[in-house]
Order: C-alpha cells, then sequence, then structure tokens
C-alpha cells in the first residue's frame, strides 16, 4: 500500500501578487515524480487573494463567517486552478467531503481540494490538519517562512528559528494568537488543535525552497519545524 501525505499549500505561493508559473511548474514536477511512490493531497489556501477580499469587508464591518466563506470560495479557485494546471496528473474533480478524497485515493495519487466546509475559526491549514488526522498520514504545511519563530520573522529581526517542538508547545504558541480571517501565523489554532489531539508529525516548510521540499519528502535532510 502506498504512503499518504497531506500537504497545505500557501495560497501566497501559488499566487503572490500574480501567478507564480515557476513555482507551479516546478512544483508539479517534483510531485508528479514522486507520485509513482507516494499519493499527494494539497489543500490549497487563498493567500493574497482571500486577504485581499477579507480586509475589504472587514472595513464594512461583515460578519467573520461571511468573510470566512469568501476565504473559502478562493481556496476552492485556487484549488481548481492547479489541478487544472497539473492536468492529465491529477483528478480534475474538486472533493467537498473528506470520505470524497478518502475515496478517491484509491485510484488517483495527486488530489487537490480548498477548504471542505465552513468552520468557525479555521482556515485550509485546518482542513488539511483534518484530513491528515482522517487519513493517519503526515503533514506537511508549506508557507512562505522557514518554518516556526519566536516571533513573526518578516517584521522582527531577532526572530529566533524553532527547529522543532512538542505538540502542546506548539499548541499553547497557536493558542496565545487571536484568531481573525486571513491570518498570517504559520497554522491555525483549529489545525494546532487537531495535530496536538491525534499527534500529527508535522513539518513546517519554506515553499519558496522546493529542492528542500523534495528533501523532506524523500527522507533527506531538510530546513523546517517539526511538530511532534
Amino acid at each position: 500500500m502506498m504512503n499518504t501525505i497531506v500537504i497545505s499549500l500557501g495560497g501566497s505561493l501559488v499566487v503572490p501578487d500574480e501567478i507564480d508559473y515557476n513555482f507551479i511548474k516546478n512544483f508539479r514536477k517534483i510531485l508528479v515524480k514522486l507520485s509513482k511512490k507516494t499519493k499527494f493531497v494539497i489543500v490549497v489556501g487563498g493567500g493574497k487573494t482571500a486577504r485581499n477580499y477579507i480586509n475589504a469587508f472587514a472595513r464594512e464591518g461583515v460578519s467573520e463567517k461571511v468573510k470566512s466563506l469568501i476565504g473559502i470560495a478562493i481556496t476552492r479557485l485556487n484549488a481548481r486552478f492547479m489541478e487544472t494546471f497539473f492536468g492529465k496528473y491529477s483528478t480534475q474533480h474538486l472533493p467537498t467531503t473528506l470520505n470524497e478524497i478518502k475515496n478517491m485515493l484509491r485510484r488517483d495519487n495527486l488530489i487537490f481540494a480548498g477548504a471542505l466546509r465552513y468552520v468557525p475559526n479555521n482556515t485550509s491549514d485546518g482542513t488539511a490538519a483534518q484530513l491528515a488526522a482522517y487519513l493517519k498520514t503526515d503533514f506537511i504545511n508549506l508557507t512562505n517562512v522557514n518554518g516556526l519563530y519566536t516571533k513573526n520573522p518578516k517584521e522582527h529581526k531577532d526572530a529566533k528559528f524553532i527547529p522543532r517542538i512538542s505538540f502542546n508547545e506548539f499548541y499553547k504558541r497557536a493558542m496565545k494568537i487571536k484568531y481573525k480571517a486571513g491570518q498570517h501565523f504559520v497554522l491555525d489554532q483549529n489545525a494546532a488543535r487537531i495535530i496536538k489531539r491525534h499527534r500529527i508529525r508535522t513539518m513546517i516548510l519554506n515553499g519558496n525552497n522546493l529542492k528542500n521540499f523534495e528533501n523532506c519528502l524523500e527522507g533527506k535532510k531538510f530546513v523546517g519545524t517539526v511538530i511532534g
């Protein structure tokens, strides 16, 4: 039986400002090659596109639920784009439930999804963590920093990198941050809760370094934060 890995792909890697064609092309090359031995479920985030919509609604006082629903729609748009870009290598079908994804894995090696349904205080990271728990797999979060830091490294030069952290300690760090739709923390609070409860081995990597990502998938030395 083939191994399965759930990947949370940050939307800002796909569309930082414009669609990052070179990133997606190289990401496809790696996954297509490795999908001969490993099955992948890739949950795509909303990234900057979702935040642009959410920020505009925030100025109008729109509810958190409505902002989250807009974010969900953007994750599904990004996921649809990715599965179409992958063409014959992907399923060409966007799943909407955990069970549907489990059934698709019986025949497909590359599956893309957005957020599956509305859950309060949840992002696509939470969806991916829930999938990893449901499928009993490892979990990789691809973001735009090298992993977990003591502070936001893009705002604080004295931020220190954390290469390894326990489930409990990561959960405590995540819970110190108040949730908001479109937030920037490396994994959302719901994902932290699921990871802790189900003890899911989790790796947080910088998706801009795809060679490092490939090393992680192949069991080689890599730079990133390991939770667990």
